[in-house]
């Protein structure tokens, strides 16, 4: 289990990248790290894996500090979005030099490469981004590390590609019992794995839990009205509104019934209920603080 504690961590060119960040990661989960530009998953990624340091604060790893844990980092695996290679570098050259680190299934390295149609011998430079990241996504498998942290995991990756790596970790965390951490804007494609997650916001997380549970807890509603309506006249907070002439899109958090009781009385033409996604609750979240207004 990862217990983040009262974690606070700036740079000369912003002070306040992170503010007293309280967060708690089950085994064997895959959590989705999600945020705004610049709102700190890169930052708290590093913390977590144990490369930067805390201003404030710790990072416990199965109940051990992770900074300057060698024993400890030999379970981490963190794939930033932008991973360094030297001039030169092959797949198999990548992969001899991670194997003096970490523990490493050759077989299961050569199989990802094989489903990426990976040429092992051709310098990593020469590869578009994609097939770059395709490379680290076979690295990061073939390690199989307990913890597994991941940094815009999908950016550059094709859609059958995103199938292949997500069918991997999927495979990673039930058979290895791994915890994946994984920060990403494509939150549809967090929503096909994710069982938690956490929404980090001005430094700090400010809604986390568990994916499934909280999507039930919100409820989306399209209604049609004679004239316009504002989301006052609703009666219950609106973490999203919506409208387009007749029709009002709202989200909101409560339970159903008198969700549905309160848009009734206002006597509209129709109303629907509508499932939300991931999606739907970050942009619901992020809005009721104040953003895309």
């Amino acid at each position: 289990m990862i217990k983040i504690k009262n974690l606070t961590k700036g740079y000369e060119a912003k002070k306040d990248v992170l503010q007293n960040v309280n967060l708690e990661i089950s085994d064997s989960c895959v959590f989705g790290l999600v945020g705004i530009n610049g709102a700190g998953k890169s930052t708290l990624l590093r913390l977590i894996a144990g490369v930067m340091r805390a201003e404030q604060g710790q990072v416990f790893v199965d109940g051990e500090k992770v900074y300057e844990n060698e024993r400890k980092k030999q379970e981490i695996f963190f794939l930033p979005d932008d991973p360094f290679y030297a001039s030169g570098v092959t797949a198999r050259t990548l992969a001899d030099m991670y194997r003096s680190v970490y523990d490493f299934s050759e077989e299961t390295f050569y199989e990802y490469l094989g489903k990426f149609k990976l040429n092992e011998k051709l310098p990593i430079r020469n590869f578009s981004k994609g097939m770059k990241r395709q490379v680290f996504v076979a690295l990061a498998l073939a390690i199989a590390p307990k913890y597994l942290l991941l940094d815009e995991a999908f950016d550059g990756l094709d859609p059958l590609a995103r199938l292949v790596f997500k069918r991997g970790l999927v495979k990673l965390v039930e058979e290895k019992g791994a915890t994946v951490i994984i920060s990403s804007h494509s939150l549809r494609e967090l929503e096909d794995i994710c069982d938690s997650y956490g929404i980090l916001d001005h430094g700090s997380i400010t809604c986390s839990g568990e994916l499934e549970k909280d999507l039930t807890k919100l409820h989306k509603f399209q209604a049609a009205f004679e004239g316009e309506i504002t989301k006052e006249a609703f009666g219950f907070e609106c973490l999203s509104f919506h409208q387009t002439g007749r029709v009002v899109r709202l989200i909101a958090r409560g339970d159903a019934e008198f969700l549905l009781e309160q848009i009734n009385a206002l006597k509209p033409l129709f109303v629907e209920e509508i499932a939300v996604d991931f999606e739907e609750l970050f942009i619901g979240e992020v809005e009721a603080r104040g953003y895309l207004q």
